[in-house]
């Protein structure tokens, strides 16, 4: 049996206000940041790029990597996730965003810990430590959601 690990990358993107956009899936029970499965030969950002445009029609470029975490799955198995600054979002800008229906219910800009509160406990842990990456300039490593020092 080959054993692969699954990448995804997803983008911490604030508004004016310094809210959290935060997207409401068709498909899952919980709310989750833009982004998703980096494919076959794309580096992450590449993959964060592509996922903005496919989810939001937004196009843009990843701002600097803000945090790589290791995390189990007891399903899909290990996963490597990168979360990348996706900067701020003008009133124009979020007046452009066209969501992807078939993926996607609905957005919501949140405060952090209103937007935290929406958020599974992984994807919590993995997105606080994101706000203090781009809050201190530090990219973090985490290993399921927790800082690692190495």
């Amino acid at each position: 049996m080959h054993n692969t690990i699954l990448s995804a990358a997803g983008a911490l993107i604030r508004d004016e206000q310094g809210r959290i956009l935060l997207l409401e899936p068709t498909y899952k029970d919980h709310w989750e940041i833009p982004g998703g499965i980096i494919e076959l030969g794309e580096t992450p950002s590449q993959g964060c790029a592509r996922e903005l445009t496919e989810e939001l029609g937004l196009v843009r470029e990843p701002g600097p990597l803000l945090v790589v975490d290791w995390a189990p799955h007891p399903k899909l198995g290990d996963r490597v996730l990168f979360v990348f600054d996706g900067g701020t979002l003008t009133e124009s800008e979020i007046a452009a965003i066209h969501l992807q229906a078939e993926e996607l219910r609905s957005y919501a800009f949140l405060p952090p810990d209103e937007a935290f509160d929406r958020l599974i406990p992984r994807l919590e842990r993995r997105m606080r430590a994101a706000v203090r990456a781009q809050e201190t300039g530090r990219t973090g490593y985490l290993e399921h959601g927790v800082a690692h020092s190495g």
